[in-house]
């Protein structure tokens, strides 16, 4: 068994131990219950809790990611959440830096190829569909990764990148570039993305997703 096999064994080992007692604390299994609520609503694919439980990298990532965010809040921390956060990559496919911040309920369909940078801030209730990217353009100690609002939907394929904000309840579309800001309940499709305003389209919080037009998501 090589070296890098031994510590993914063990990380995964560890972990589960570390699942089974988080999962003795009503607090963590109300979470956990509220994101298969969640990933039954967004995900018409969905048919069991078990399977979503055990084969859902998706939720695995956004699981882990709440550890070792916690764990980036400590200066001693930050090395091994750092490593830690790779390790989940490689087993995942998705990689969330620990020191991003992520809001309720957040769901990651057909998880692959995900990246979200460390100043990133996600709201409640925002679903990310695969290969989408909340990179960075600066080099600089400061704020430069997006900001997703409540609500918000990104397709397949789409990059936003830098400090801007995709406002509350707005959409981006597959394979869309975005590099300024979106308002609002707008949509925002193309390279460099363009804003829609259509008339009517609204989500209340934690609403059901409108899709217009489906076809630009995934």
């Amino acid at each position: 068994m090589s070296l890098l096999t031994r510590i993914a064994v063990g990380t995964v080992g560890t972990a589960a131990v570390a699942a089974a007692f988080a999962a003795t604390r009503p607090a963590v299994r109300a979470t956990v219950r509220e994101d298969l609520d969640n990933a039954r609503r967004r995900d018409p694919a969905v048919h069991s809790d078990l399977v979503t439980l055990i084969s859902y990298p998706g939720l695995h990532a956004i699981w882990a990611h709440r550890g070792l965010h916690k764990l980036w809040q400590h200066p001693s921390g930050k090395v091994p959440a750092r490593l830690l956060s790779q390790v989940v990559r490689t087993l995942t496919g998705v990689e969330i830096h620990p020191g991003a911040t992520i809001g309720r309920r957040f769901f990651i369909d057909h998880a692959n190829g995900i990246v979200v940078g460390e100043t990133a801030e996600i709201g409640d209730d925002v679903m990310l569909y695969q290969q989408v990217t909340l990179g960075g353009t600066s080099m600089e100690q400061e704020k430069r990764h997006p900001t997703l609002g409540n609500d918000v939907l990104v397709g397949a394929g789409a990059k936003v990148i830098g400090p801007v904000t995709v406002g509350d309840g707005s959409s981006v579309g597959a394979n869309a570039v975005v590099v300024k800001d979106v308002p609002p309940n707008s949509i925002a499709v193309g390279v460099p993305a363009t804003i829609k305003q259509p008339a009517g389209v609204t989500r209340p919080h934690g609403g059901e997703f409108e899709l217009v037009d489906p076809a630009i998501w995934i």
